[in-house]
């Protein structure tokens, strides 16, 4: 970058020169790190227009960081901070490879790199027919559930997990919670994945979700910049993971900046269990705002 790189935060509705509360920490950081920060409006994320602030005439790349946008949203946005002469680091066909699993689970083409997966387009499902399909697959194996962007894992036993793909009573049950809980917020269909056994580090004190051994990375132009624990609470094990559980991915991946999940198997070894945009990837729980944009900024240097 020639210029002064730029982080582009949702802004405060009631001052839109100002970052949304829930931004407001991240904001400060990134500045500390030396970075520019401009803002754009709530209204795009509710289908409105999209709007920016504080972003001068380009040139200069743009670092997204803000809540999860579709695609329509997403694309809105690039066409304005292209129009000020600039550009988003992350394209709409990038920030499309790692927010539907389908696309990035292609493109790493292997369940020994992350959980075998299946998934059925859709908006409306017969809810027979899925059973039936979650059991041909998997058989007497536990499932996870989501759609192509997100699980309901801190409804865990009544959303997310089939703990028997043969119980076709309990698929229905837990598959119609799920529906009925993301109503008209189901992305792209459903998603099935093979439950691994990985290393348990305990409890999440609110929704008793089994916590693991699960570490988040953030990528950029190939190289893994910050790493932490996902989970602030649990005992963690050891010593974390190296870049290095990436290595088979990294090249596989269509994307500049994005967030790649790991956890360890109960069995030993590092299981990929999720990709993200690295715009809309929250920080970690167990890491830091001021370490992550501090690492960010040596990145792009």
């Amino acid at each position: 970058m020639t210029s002064t790189p730029l982080v582009l935060f949702p802004s405060n509705p009631q001052h839109p020169t100002a970052p949304d509360s829930a931004f407001e920490g991240e904001a400060r950081h990134a500045a500390s790190a030396g970075f520019a920060i401009g803002f754009v409006d709530l209204e795009v994320y509710l289908g409105g227009e999209a709007k920016l602030r504080r972003v001068p005439e380009g040139p200069g790349e743009v670092v997204y960081r803000g809540w999860l946008l579709d695609l329509d949203a997403y694309h809105r946005m690039s066409e304005v901070v292209v129009a000020r002469g600039r550009r988003l680091v992350t394209d709409l066909a990038a920030y499309r490879h790692c927010y539907h699993l389908p696309e990035w689970y292609q493109a790493i083409g292997s369940a020994e790199h992350t959980p075998r997966s299946i998934w059925i387009p859709g908006a409306t499902f017969d809810l027979d027919v899925v059973a039936a399909t979650v059991r041909e697959e998997f058989g007497s194996g536990a499932v996870i559930l989501k759609d192509y962007v997100k699980s309901r894992k801190h409804e865990w036993f009544d959303a997310c997990f089939l703990p028997a793909a043969d119980d076709e009573a309990n698929v229905r049950r837990v598959v119609g919670n799920f529906l009925r809980l993301q109503d008209a917020h189901v992305v792209g269909g459903l998603v099935f994945r093979e439950f691994v056994d990985l290393r348990r580090i305990g409890l999440h004190p609110k929704s008793r979700l089994p916590l693991v051994n699960e570490h988040r990375f953030f990528v950029l132009d190939g190289h893994a910049f910050h790493s932490a624990p996902y989970w602030a609470d649990g005992d963690y094990p050891g010593e974390p993971p190296s870049a290095d559980v990436l290595t088979a991915i990294l090249p596989r991946v269509r994307s500049r900046f994005y967030a790649a999940d790991v956890a360890e198997k109960e069995a030993g070894g590092w299981l990929l269990v999720e990709l993200n945009d690295g715009g809309s990837a929250g920080i970690p729980e167990g890491g830091t705002a001021d370490a992550f944009y501090r690492s960010l900024r040596a990145a792009i240097d």
